[in-house]
């Protein structure tokens, strides 16, 4: 699995101007809804209820919200670059710039659980995440983000 797979080129958000983190989920929210048809509340809802249980913020900058959605069928990615840091209540208590957001079927356990490893290996890559956080062209981001997939077939 790539993140070609599930993050298309028009779900990279390069400046997004949030001011905290229930403003940021709200915001992801809204784009997602156009991106996948479901209803922006519902995924606000379901992204909220993950957060309650602990913080997607995995530290280093970077946060992946993320959730199962009932009526998705099929797996939605998003990235987004942050204007300015924010809170998130991540781990190490850095604030965040760096998110990716992952949308579910809810059966889709396996796939979802592959989807959020091939983020977490791109976002433990130092040199990409760097490469992430100075770019503000959303098709930079976007090679950034699927640059590792096309080392990673090749190998």
């Amino acid at each position: 699995m790539t993140l070609a797979d599930f993050i298309a080129p028009d779900a990279v958000l390069p400046s997004l101007h949030v001011a905290d983190k229930k403003q940021l989920l709200a915001a992801l929210s809204a784009r997602a809804s156009e991106l996948c048809g479901l209803q922006e509340r519902d995924i606000f809802d379901v992204l909220l209820q993950r957060e309650r249980l602990g913080s997607t913020g995995l530290g280093q900058g970077v946060a992946i919200p993320h959730g199962k959605m009932p009526g998705l069928n099929r797996i939605v990615g998003m990235f987004a670059r942050l204007a300015e840091p924010i809170d998130f209540d991540a781990a190490d208590a850095e604030p965040v710039t760096i998110v990716v957001l992952l949308l579910a079927p809810e059966g889709a356990g396996a796939d979802h659980l592959k989807a959020l490893a091939r983020i977490s290996r791109l976002l433990r890559d130092r040199p990409s995440v760097q490469k992430l956080q100075s770019s503000t062209d959303a098709e930079a981001l976007y090679a950034v983000l699927t640059q590792d997939d096309t080392a990673s077939h090749a190998a």
